[in-house]
C-alpha cells in the first residue's frame, strides 16, 4: 500500500466509491448499547467539558461559602445539584411559568453586556434576607414583598457571590449589570441560545433544609472554563462546511478484504478437511483478485509482497474509471 497521503478526494471519487458499495447500510445483528440522542436537548458541551465544567462549579461553591458565612455571621455550605445545558426558549418559558415568581440579577463584564443571571426563587430571597438580617425564625407572612433594605442587601450578597465565581476562572470578570428584577427576565435571549443552568443549593451547618437557586449563562460564555473554542459570530461558510466534511471522510478508516475467490464444499467433504489438505478455487492463477469493501467488490488487483508482507497491486477500480 502506498505511503502517500491523498489530499484531493474530490465529488467524483466519491461518487465511484458510493456506487461501489451502494447506499443501503450493512447488516449488523449486534446487540449495542446506546443513549438515545434527544434532539430537543442542545449538546454543547461533551461529556469531557462538562466534567471541567463540575470542577468549575465545586471550585466557584466553595468560594460561596466563604461570602456566604462572611455575610451572615454563621457557617454555610453551598452544594452543587446539576449542571444542565437547555434551548433558551423552552427553558425560560418553564423558569416564568412557574407557581412562584423568581428574582433574577444579571451580571456581566461590562454594563452594557450582560451575559448570564443568577435565579432567586422567591422562598430562597425571602431565606437569605431573613439570615442577613440575623433572624432565626421564617416570617409568619411569607407573601410579604421584601422590604427596602432586604433588597439591597440581597444585592450585596449576590454581587459577592458573582465575585466569588468569577475568582475561579481568569477569563470572568463579572460584576453587577442592572439590578433585583421579580418575575421578569433581566435581558432578552435568542430563543435558540444554548444555555448552561447551574443549581446549587445553600444550607446553614446546622438546618436540615436548604435554599436553591441557580446560574444561568450561555454556554458560549463558559466555553473558557471547558477549553472549548468558541466559533466567530459569523459562522461558517458553505467552502468551510464541505472543506470539513471532506477532511473528515479523508481521515475515516474502513476495512479492505483481499478476495482470492470462494469454494463450494458439501458438509462432508467439510467434515473431512484435513492439515494440508488442498482446497481447488474456481478462479485460475491468473485472473486478478477482488478487494471487497462493505461486502462489495470495489478493485481488483493481483497479488504481491511487500517488505515480507503480503500485498495486493491495484490493476482496476470495479465501478468505472479511477481517474
Amino acid at each position: 500500500m502506498s505511503n502517500r497521503k491523498i489530499n484531493n478526494l474530490s465529488r467524483q471519487r466519491v461518487q465511484q466509491l458510493l456506487s461501489a458499495v451502494g447506499s443501503d447500510p450493512a447488516e449488523d445483528t449486534a446487540q449495542v448499547d446506546f443513549t438515545e440522542y434527544d434532539w430537543n436537548d442542545p449538546h454543547y458541551f461533551d461529556g469531557e467539558q462538562l466534567a471541567k465544567l463540575n470542577g468549575f462549579a465545586q471550585r466557584a461553591a466553595k468560594a460561596m461559602v466563604t461570602r456566604f458565612s462572611d455575610f451572615c455571621r454563621s457557617r454555610f455550605d453551598v452544594k452543587i445539584t446539576s449542571i444542565t445545558q437547555h434551548y433558551a426558549g423552552e427553558h425560560l418559558d418553564n423558569v416564568l411559568d412557574g407557581e412562584q415568581q423568581d428574582f433574577f440579577v444579571p451580571f456581566g463584564a461590562a454594563p452594557e453586556r450582560p451575559c448570564g443571571f443568577i435565579g432567586i426563587p422567591e422562598k430562597t430571597a425571602r431565606d437569605w434576607a431573613r439570615q442577613l438580617l440575623g433572624d432565626s425564625e421564617p416570617q409568619e407572612d411569607s407573601t410579604m414583598e421584601l422590604s427596602s433594605l432586604e433588597e439591597s442587601l440581597l444585592m450585596d450578597l449576590t454581587s459577592a457571590l458573582i465575585e466569588a465565581i468569577s475568582e475561579c476562572e481568569a477569563a470572568f470578570n463579572f460584576s453587577l449589570t442592572g439590578n433585583l428584577i421579580k418575575g421578569m427576565l433581566p435581558f432578552n435571549l435568542p430563543a435558540t441560545e444554548e444555555l448552561c443552568r447551574i443549581s446549587f443549593d445553600v444550607r446553614k451547618a446546622d438546618s436540615e433544609e436548604g435554599s436553591a437557586a441557580y446560574l444561568i449563562m450561555p454556554c458560549g460564555e463558559l466555553a473558557p472554563v471547558t477549553g472549548k473554542a468558541v466559533r466567530a459570530a459569523d459562522g461558517f461558510s458553505a467552502n468551510e462546511v464541505t472543506r470539513a466534511i471532506i477532511d473528515h471522510l479523508q481521515e475515516m478508516t474502513v476495512s479492505v478484504t483481499a478476495q482470492l475467490d470462494t469454494a463450494t464444499l458439501t458438509f462432508e467433504e467439510v467434515m473431512n478437511l484435513r492439515v494440508n489438505d488442498m482446497l481447488l478455487l474456481d478462479r485460475t492463477v491468473d485472473e486478478p483478485i477482488d478487494l471487497v469493501l462493505e461486502g462489495r467488490p470495489v478493485f481488483s488487483g493481483r497479488p504481491a509482497k511487500s517488505s515480507g508482507k503480503y500485498a495486493v497491486v491495484i490493476s482496476a477500480m470495479l465501478s468505472g474509471d479511477t481517474d
